[in-house]
C-alpha cells in the first residue's frame, strides 16, 4: 500500500435534490448549486466525494480506497465495504419523512447490507421555534402506530422538540425521527442509506407520485418507548468541545481563535473536518497549509498523522471509533 502520497484532501461534495430541500446550502454554506431545484443534502464525505486539491485531484474517495486501503481509512474497517462513515449537511425547507433506520444486524438480515445506520445531528442554524420529531409517545404500542399510519393520524402520536443553533441530537438505530422545516444540520452517520419511511405527511415526491412507505420494516426495527435527549452546546466556548461519543463515531467542535489546535490520526483512523463558520487552516508536515472556508470539508487520511488546525472558525471534526 502507498502511504507517502497521502495528504489533507479538500473535498467536493455530492449534491442531492430533495422534495423537502431548499437553497441554504448555497446561501449559508456557500455551495454552488447547479440548478434551481430544491437541494436538501450535501454529502460532504463519502465514496462519491471528489478530491479538489493536490496530486489526487479529481479522484473520488471510493476510487482511492482499493489503492490506499488502511493508509486512507485506518484499520477499523474493510476497504472493500466502502467508507464506513458518511458526513452530510442537510437543509430542511419542509418536513423530512418520519423515518427509522435498522441496526447492523437488522440491516444484514433485511437488506443484506454490511452496516445499519446510527446517526447524530448538530444544528448549524434554525429558524425561531423550528421543530423536529424525536419519536412517538412513549406509551404507544406498535399496533397503535401501525393503525395511525394507515389512518393518516400518525401526527397525533409524534413527539416534537424545538431546537436552536448548537443543539446536538444523537439518534441510535431504531429511533423514529424527522427533521423539520427551517433547520440546517450537520449529520454524521454510519455509511448507509437504508431508510424506512413510516409517514410522509401526505405529500407527493418530485415525480408527482407518493413516495413509498415501509410500514412493516419500520415497525420491526423501531425501538418503542425511547426518546433521545437534546443537548445544547451553544454556551460552550472552549477551543475543543466534545459533542458526540458513540460506539461508531465521535464528533468534536473546534473553535481555534488565536490558538493552534494540534491533532493526530496516530496512523489509526481518518479524520473529517467541516468548517461551518469562518475560515480555518489545516497544516500537515511536508504539505502546504490548506485554507478551509465555510461549507467546505477536509479529509485527513489515517497515514497523515500529526497536523494542526488554526483560524477564526468553527470546525466539526468526526472520526470512527469502531
Amino acid at each position: 500500500m502507498q502511504t507517502n502520497n497521502l495528504y489533507p484532501m479538500l473535498l467536493n461534495p455530492s449534491l442531492h435534490v430533495k422534495v423537502w430541500g431548499g437553497r441554504r446550502l448555497e446561501t449559508a454554506m456557500h455551495k454552488s448549486l447547479p440548478t434551481d431545484e430544491p437541494y436538501g443534502e450535501s454529502w460532504e464525505m463519502h465514496d462519491t466525494a471528489t478530491v479538489a486539491n493536490g496530486a489526487l485531484e479529481g479522484r473520488t474517495l471510493g476510487d482511492l480506497l482499493p489503492e490506499f486501503g488502511a493508509a486512507l481509512i485506518g484499520r477499523m474497517s474493510d476497504p472493500l465495504e466502502g467508507m464506513p462513515l458518511l458526513v452530510k449537511i442537510l437543509d430542511a425547507n419542509d418536513w423530512l419523512s418520519v423515518q427509522v433506520h435498522p441496526n447492523d444486524a437488522q440491516a444484514f438480515e433485511l437488506e443484506g447490507q454490511p452496516r445499519g445506520k446510527t446517526e447524530a445531528w448538530y444544528v448549524i442554524a434554525a429558524e425561531p421555534e423550528a421543530k423536529l420529531v424525536i419519536g412517538v409517545k412513549t406509551d404507544a404500542t406498535r399496533e397503535q402506530v401501525a393503525d395511525a399510519i394507515r389512518a393518516n393520524t400518525l401526527e397525533d402520536l409524534l413527539v416534537y422538540a424545538t431546537v436552536k443553533a448548537g443543539d446536538v441530537l444523537f439518534i441510535p438505530a431504531g429511533t423514529i425521527h424527522a427533521l423539520g422545516p427551517g433547520i440546517l444540520v450537520y449529520e454524521i452517520q454510519q455509511s448507509s442509506d437504508t431508510t424506512y419511511r413510516l409517514y410522509d405527511w401526505g405529500r407527493m415526491g418530485l415525480d408527482g407520485k407518493p413516495r413509498d412507505l415501509h410500514i412493516d420494516k419500520s415497525l420491526k426495527v423501531s425501538e418503542m418507548g425511547k426518546l433521545p435527549p437534546i443537548r445544547s452546546s451553544a454556551g460552550e466556548t472552549g477551543a475543543s468541545v466534545e459533542l458526540i461519543a458513540s460506539p461508531f463515531f465521535s464528533t468534536t467542535l473546534h473553535q481555534p481563535g488565536s490558538e493552534t489546535i494540534e491533532l493526530d490520526t496516530q496512523g489509526q483512523v481518518f479524520h473529517v473536518l467541516t468548517c461551518i463558520d469562518g475560515e480555518a487552516q489545516v497544516a500537515a508536515e511536508d504539505y502546504p497549509a490548506l485554507s478551509v472556508p465555510t461549507g467546505r470539508t477536509v479529509f485527513i487520511p489515517a497515514a497523515v498523522g500529526r497536523y494542526t488546525l488554526t483560524g477564526k472558525a468553527k470546525v466539526l471534526r468526526s472520526c470512527q471509533t469502531a
